[in-house]
């Protein structure tokens, strides 16, 4: 029997929290909302109300009821992929990278659910150059955990992997 992923499931639950928590602050205490959509943090850092009705760089907007729920099922999917692979993964850093993806994705399927959009709400800019789509906690965990998935696996081998390559080493 496999040892329960301790360090990726805390991550997902702490990662989860705080996008949970920060959403709350911002539509709830700050009170940003289509009306009120936006405050200067500093001259690079807004926080800017958006209700984003898609996904990842505005794809598949959910313009009905239908697609929203379509979207839950969709990203929902990928949770349960994510927690499944998350059980299997022998490497430490993989399962917290695992974790951190699943708790961002977790936190925007709660808003969709919620409010049939995700909360996003950072705002990162240099000027009028903008590199980014408008964030939340939850997309950072996401990007950060793909992130560190893609460079383990590009770029990092682990010692037995390297050894069994070359057979002289």
């Amino acid at each position: 029997m496999r040892k329960l992923p301790t360090a990726g499931l805390v991550t997902a639950a702490l990662l989860f929290l705080a996008d949970q928590a920060s959403k709350f602050a911002i539509t709830d205490v700050l009170k940003l909302d289509e009306l009120t959509a936006e405050r200067t943090i500093t001259s690079f850092f807004n926080l800017r109300f958006v209700a984003n009705h898609g996904i990842s760089l505005g794809l598949l907007h959910a313009d009905s009821n239908t697609m929203r729920w379509a979207l839950v099922a969709m990203t929902g999917a990928i949770a349960v992929a994510v927690a499944v692979w998350m059980t299997r993964e022998p490497n430490r850093a993989d399962r917290i990278a695992l974790g951190a993806i699943l708790g961002g994705a977790l936190g925007n399927i709660v808003d969709r659910v919620r409010f049939g959009y995700v909360v996003d709400f950072a705002d990162l800019h240099f000027g009028d150059w903008r590199p980014f789509l408008v964030f939340n906690v939850a997309d950072a965990a996401i990007t950060l955990g793909v992130l560190v998935l893609l460079v383990r696996a590009l770029l990092m081998r682990d010692k037995r992997d390297v050894s069994s390559e070359n057979p002289h080493a």
